[in-house]
Formats: C-alpha cells, sequence, structure tokens
C-alpha cells in the first residue's frame, strides 16, 4: 500500500532523455552561432575596410587613393586580395596625380581602462605625424575619450616631428607627452589636463610604432611613391 509520501514525490525523468535533450539544445546553439558568423562575417569585413579607409584618408591629408602594403624582413610586398602575408601593414595614400602625400599605420597602448588603438599618418615630405585617429578606446567618457574630441590635443599631430636618426636606425627624437601647456619641441605631444594617461597612451602608442617602422619604410620611398594603377585603387568616390 503506497504511503502519501510516496505519492507526493514527482515521477522521475529518465536521465538519459535529459542528456539527449541537453546535447540536442547545445548542438542547435552551436550551428546558431555558426551561421550567424558566417552571414555577418562580409558585413563586418566591409564596415571595418570602409572604417578604416576614411581613417587613412583623415590622417593623410589630400590623400584620396589608398594602397595595402606588407612590410617584413623580406622587403615590401603589395597587399592585392585576401592573401595573408606576415609583417606589418601599412596603408599608403596617394592624390588624384598619384603623389605619395603620405603612410598610414596601427598603433597601439594601455590607455586608463584599456588597450588604446589607433591610425596615424607619416608624411616622408615634412617627416612628420600629420594625422592620428582613434580607431578603439574604452576610455572614461567625459576624460580619456577627449582625446577624440579635444581640438588643441588633436593639432598635436598636424606637424608632429618624426625625423630619423643621423643613420636611419631609429627617431632623431623621442615622441613623448609632456604636461598640458609644457610643450616646447616640436616631437612633444601637449597632454589634455584630466586624461594624462590617455594622452600618454597615444603618445606611447606612436614612438613605439614609429621607432620600429619608419627605419623599414624610409628603404622602399621610391617603389612607395609609384603611381598607383587605377584598377586597383579603393577610392572614396567609389563608396
Amino acid at each position: 500500500m503506497s504511503t502519501p509520501e510516496a505519492e507526493a514525490l514527482p515521477p522521475s525523468t529518465p536521465a538519459g532523455k535529459m542528456i539527449q535533450t541537453l546535447v540536442g539544445i547545445a548542438m542547435l546553439s552551436g550551428f546558431l552561432v555558426v551561421l550567424t558568423y558566417q552571414l555577418t562575417k562580409p558585413i563586418i569585413a566591409e564596415n571595418q575596410r570602409r572604417a578604416i579607409e576614411a581613417a587613412v584618408f583623415t590622417v593623410i591629408p589630400d590623400a584620396v587613393v589608398r594602397r595595402d602594403f606588407v612590410i617584413n624582413d623580406e622587403g615590401l610586398t603589395p597587399v592585392t586580395g585576401e592573401e595573408s602575408v606576415e609583417g606589418v601593414l601599412i596603408y599608403a595614400g596617394y592624390n588624384r596625380d598619384g603623389e605619395l602625400k603620405g603612410i598610414a599605420a596601427k598603433a597601439a597602448a594601455q590607455g586608463y581602462a584599456d588597450l588604446i588603438h589607433l591610425l596615424y599618418g607619416y608624411d616622408p615630405g615634412c617627416e612628420c605625424i600629420r594625422g592620428m585617429k582613434v580607431l578603439k578606446l574604452a576610455e572614461t567618457p567625459g576624460l580619456g575619450d577627449k582625446i577624440i574630441t579635444d581640438a588643441n590635443f588633436v593639432a598635436n599631430f598636424e606637424a608632429l616631428d618624426a625625423r630619423l636618426s643621423s643613420d636611419g636606425s631609429t627617431l632623431a627624437n623621442e615622441i613623448v607627452t609632456v604636461k598640458a601647456g609644457s610643450k616646447q619641441n616640436p616631437w612633444e605631444i601637449d597632454a589634455i589636463s584630466g586624461a594624462t594617461i590617455s594622452s600618454k597612451a597615444v603618445g606611447k602608442a606612436i614612438n613605439q610604432s614609429a621607432k620600429q617602422l619608419l627605419p623599414s619604410i624610409t628603404p622602399h620611398l621610391e617603389k612607395l611613391k609609384q603611381p598607383p594603377v587605377l584598377p586597383d585603387q579603393h577610392e572614396v568616390a567609389d563608396d
């Protein structure tokens, strides 16, 4: 005869059926994740391409055409498709007459909250940085993000000295961020009051990248100055 306690117990579910259900849910979830990734991958890639292109034309004044190259131990290699080439990716910007106006490269350094990713433009004519564009940051709104909006800070990069040493092996002067209002040399960056850490991160990122990259670019300037072939150009007008 059954007891009241026994009658109150819920019916048991076989463990096998529970496992099968969980496995089925996991497989379906995995399939949906992969499907979503495959569907959105080309959209994300195109958005990234457009963002980089806009940034390149921002940090290289007067540039309307972009060509991509990779620099490594073997030299300078044009990037013409989806092929993967090991090395440092750079973007050469040209005006409508095919004249090289500058070279853009990515750089990054630790800010207050996370890494600050940016793109800077180098003009070999003046041996100076002619522009800087923040690509990604997670700094405090209203403080650290002033490196994007503060006009005086952005003005630091209109002609920031990036000359090489006499032997061409490194920068003649380290690019450094100094206290707001104390800039005395063309290779110094005036910091933003209240956003010193973020300001210094920008200077550190550009300095570290320029020290390694610019000596590698100089031997290939003549190749970079060659006018781009029209069918391979990436132009703003095409977007």
